[in-house]
């Protein structure tokens, strides 16, 4: 995603949700393009494109996954949920978020809640 700077760069998060485990599982990042209707606000806001979104969604379903959420860049904050993100998301869904330099947060997005909760997540090999 940054690769996308001095803009915000965006992607989906496509996994698994096995209920037996409780656990969720991303599985891949599908990158996806700015589309934020105004270029100029861009460094501040991002959109993803429906059609990417549907096609993200085909691809994963004939592989058993799903869309679990998204991911996208602050160049210029702190990788936390701003109001603006927390408005715009559709709920119920994770969100990482890379902040300037590098470090990642995964933030957990609930039905109609106003809060945002901090999911701890590890990397396996």
């Amino acid at each position: 995603m940054s690769l996308a700077a001095p803009d915000e760069g965006c992607a989906l998060l496509l996994g698994e949700r096995p209920e037996a485990e409780g656990l969720w599982r991303l599985r891949g990042l599908w990158p996806c393009l700015n589309d934020w209707p105004q270029p100029a606000e861009r460094q501040r806001r991002f959109a993803i494109d429906p059609r990417e979104q549907l096609l993200a969604q085909r691809w994963g379903r004939t592989r058993g996954l799903e869309v679990l959420g998204h991911a996208h860049s602050h160049p210029h904050s702190l990788p936390e949920p701003s109001a603006t993100d927390r408005r715009l998301c559709v709920t119920p869904a994770l969100m990482l978020i890379q902040g300037p330099r590098g470090e990642q947060r995964l933030w957990w997005l609930a039905d109609d809640s106003p809060s945002v909760l901090p999911v701890p997540w590890r990397m396996d090999g």
